[in-house]
């Protein structure tokens, strides 16, 4: 009994390290720096091998990244006293004039500094100037290290999972209480669809900020109306969940299509996509932040309050939870809301990311969120479960789709590995109730 203990505590956080060591091990292999990153390992190499008193020029591409590179690589050479003749961005033809332009005026620096991926293509520009032929092209040092733990990997794996995270905090409060909600899916795309009719009714892109804030709240609202609809179905009716829930799927999978006309709607302001691309302090994703404060106040509403203990109860044993003074109904017609408002906010983070809003949108979300909420540890059964362990179950998840993207895994085989996940997590749920 205590092994079964030690593994209900403990068995998701070790799967997810596991997992994590496992794909740190298989994609290690020589990275070669970009950005900001390339610039800092650059201006050492240069002080290493180039004279102060002998000028540089910096080549780039015209990408973020590149333009990046030289930025912070030109304030990195000018601080240790370095003259930096030019810093030259675009593609190769526009490179090879704005060079042979130096080499006419007799300008010509000691060493040619760029990024790594560009050195060949520099080097071939090269040789077609005479002057510059015999220069150096200084690049940084690729290292080993695997390419899972490289820092916008691990943010690109929290931020694919953000939309699943969200809406799995009302799913594992409907499971808990021994129910299901197959809506949420259809939810995210009436939410999104919802969003940008309002938005493109009020402005389109030149909507104001004031008419994004109306329009997703409208949206986010709508979505808990549903779910509060579907929570008195199931009570006052005794519909059973999953019945009542795959009807209002459908409403809202239909609605989403009667709103939008059945095409997607694009006529979004650039400010829109601020929650879902935007980035916080660090870099950090703002979805990612908002997920975060998400499940720091779910967690405080189902381990510190009245009402968390009451949707255990109400999972462990309705009857006796009725008999203690516990609103049964309340309860479920609560839990249903706030899994639709979950839903709703939802389709307002992937409506942001993906900058418009479409019927299509969610589908199949509904099997992704219930099995991050199963494989966090969540019984099916009811009265059993844990808010952090939905999100451990969502970075799971989001670890082995990522992983296996990484390796090159078939889309179809990671659907048969992501299958087996779920089918091992509810057997280990069967087992530890045996228990």
């Amino acid at each position: 009994m205590r092994r079964i203990q030690i593994l209900s505590d403990y068995g998701m956080p070790g799967v997810l390290l596991l997992l994590c060591l496992f794909f740190s091990v298989v994609t290690l292999e020589e990275q070669h720096p970009e950005g900001e990153d390339a610039a800092n390992r650059v201006a050492p190499k240069i002080a290493q091998q180039v004279p102060q008193d002998r000028p540089l020029v910096i080549v780039a591409r015209p990408t973020l990244r590149d333009q990046a590179f030289a930025r912070t690589a030109k304030a990195l050479l000018q601080e240790r006293g370095y003259r930096v003749l030019a810093v030259i961005h675009g593609e190769p033809p526009v490179i090879r004039l704005r060079l042979q332009a130096l080499a006419d005026s007799a300008a010509v620096p000691a060493a040619l500094v760029t990024v790594p991926d560009f050195r060949l293509p520099l080097q071939s520009i090269q040789t077609r100037i005479p002057p510059l032929a015999q220069i150096p092209v200084i690049v940084p040092d690729s290292y080993r290290w695997p390419t899972f733990l490289l820092r916008d990997n691990l943010i690109n794996v929290v931020n694919q999972i953000v939309v699943i995270a969200i809406i799995a905090i009302g799913m594992t409060m409907v499971i808990i209480t021994a129910g299901i909600d197959l809506s949420v899916g259809s939810l995210i795309a009436l939410s999104a669809v919802i969003a940008a009719r309002l938005i493109a009714g009020m402005g389109g892109t030149e909507a104001s900020t004031l008419a994004l804030i109306l329009a997703s709240f409208a949206a986010i609202l709508a979505c808990g109306g549903l779910g509060m609809l579907s929570g008195v179905i199931i009570t006052r009716f005794s519909v059973p969940p999953f019945i009542a829930t795959l009807g209002w799927m459908l409403v809202a999978s239909g609605l989403a299509y009667i709103i939008s006309g059945g095409q997607s709607i694009y006529a979004i302001p650039d400010r829109f996509v601020w929650l879902g691309r935007g980035t916080a302090f660090l870099g950090i994703p703002n979805a990612v932040v908002l997920m975060a404060l998400l499940y720091a106040a779910a967690y405080v509403l189902m381990t510190h309050t009245v009402l968390g203990r009451y949707i255990y109860a109400v999972g462990g044993n309705p009857e006796a939870a009725r008999l203690s003074g516990v609103r049964v109904q309340r309860i479920l017609v609560f839990v249903y809301t706030v899994s639709g408002l979950m839903a709703g906010l939802g389709g307002i983070v992937l409506a942001s990311q993906l900058k418009s809003g479409a019927p299509t949108y969610g589908l199949l979300y509904e099997l992704y969120v219930i099995a991050a909420v199963v494989v966090g540890g969540t019984s099916l059964s009811g009265g059993e479960g844990k808010i952090m362990g939905t999100l451990i179950g969502a970075l799971i998840i989001g670890v082995i789709q990522n992983g296996m993207n990484l390796t090159g895994v078939e889309t179809y085989t990671q659907k048969v590995v992501l299958g087996l996940v779920i089918l091992g997590a509810v057997l280990l749920d069967k087992w530890r109730s045996r228990g």
